[in-house]
């Protein structure tokens, strides 16, 4: 058994549900635990009473444990032999405990939306934080997606900054049974160059694939090259993938602001779960 585990985020809205849902099947792929976390933290802009301060926010945390222990049921009913845990984080600043959660976690999961401290995950400022500061991959599941199509798609931008994102995409295929897809999409110039023909290109992601064929032979595996914006072809490809992966560098590494535009882009419009993993 795995000894990280998968954890989710759960507020007690539907989209969390969602996203403890994917990550109860994602555990049991894995073969490994559950663990549900929420923050016990105020709405947006509401502040306690000080003649009162313990009211709202003792109203809050058990609300939050409610949802906590909902969850758990749920997770439960779906895999009876799963092992789940929860924990109730620190709420004073909720994205930073959101991400410290992903300390020890085979990945983290998110739904689309939320409510309290996960208010707004997609377009808001919690999700977007966690997706580029999580130490582990960073999942966002969508609310269209509980349908199985066999495939996975993962974006290359750089080939040589590629490894973290195409070992991830290539194990849930393989995890899953089902086809990988490796996408290159470009604006202006494929692969930063400028002076490679599309079939230089195709043949470059396909060399790139060799290896990850020869560890992974019993994933099928192929390289799509198309000149269009990457952030609208992989939002396209999510409607017919089960997860769409993405590599997330670091922050000064020279990747440029293009590669955090494509994954705010992709998480935004998206129809099915996206999946943010930290380079090497």
């Amino acid at each position: 058994m795995a000894a990280k585990p998968v954890v989710a985020g759960v507020d007690g809205s539907p989209q969390s549900v969602q996203a403890v849902e994917w990550a109860a099947r994602e555990a049991v792929l894995r073969g490994t635990t559950l663990r549900l976390v929420a923050v016990a933290s105020m709405p947006p802009r509401m502040r306690p009473n000080p003649a009162t301060p313990d009211t709202v926010a003792g109203h809050i945390e058990q609300a939050t444990n409610q949802a906590l222990a909902a969850a758990a049921g749920e997770a439960s009913d779906d895999a009876p032999d799963l092992p789940v845990e929860t924990r109730l984080l620190d709420g004073v600043a909720p994205a930073q405990a959101l991400v410290d959660s992903g300390k020890d976690a085979l990945m983290l999961v998110l739904g689309s939306r939320g409510a309290g401290g996960f208010s707004a995950l997609v377009l808001g400022s919690v999700s977007r934080y966690a997706a580029t500061h999580a130490p582990c991959p960073v999942v966002v599941v969508r609310e269209e997606t509980m349908a199985a199509h066999r495939e996975v798609v993962v974006g290359v931008q750089d080939p040589a900054q590629s490894a973290a994102a195409l070992s991830f995409a290539f194990e849930e295929a393989a995890l899953r049974e089902a086809r990988l897809v490796a996408m290159h999409a470009w604006s202006r110039s494929a692969f930063g160059r400028h002076d490679e023909t599309p079939d230089e290109e195709q043949h470059a992601l396909e060399a790139l694939l060799a290896s990850w064929r020869e560890k992974y032979p019993d994933v099928t595996a192929s390289a799509e090259v198309m000149h269009a914006h990457p952030g609208r072809v992989l939002s396209g490809a999510s409607a017919r993938a089960d997860l769409v992966v993405l590599g997330r560098h670091a922050r000064g590494d020279g990747s440029g602001p293009g590669a955090g535009s494509v994954t705010h882009s992709v998480l935004s419009h998206a129809h099915g779960p996206v999946v943010s993993v930290p380079g090497e």
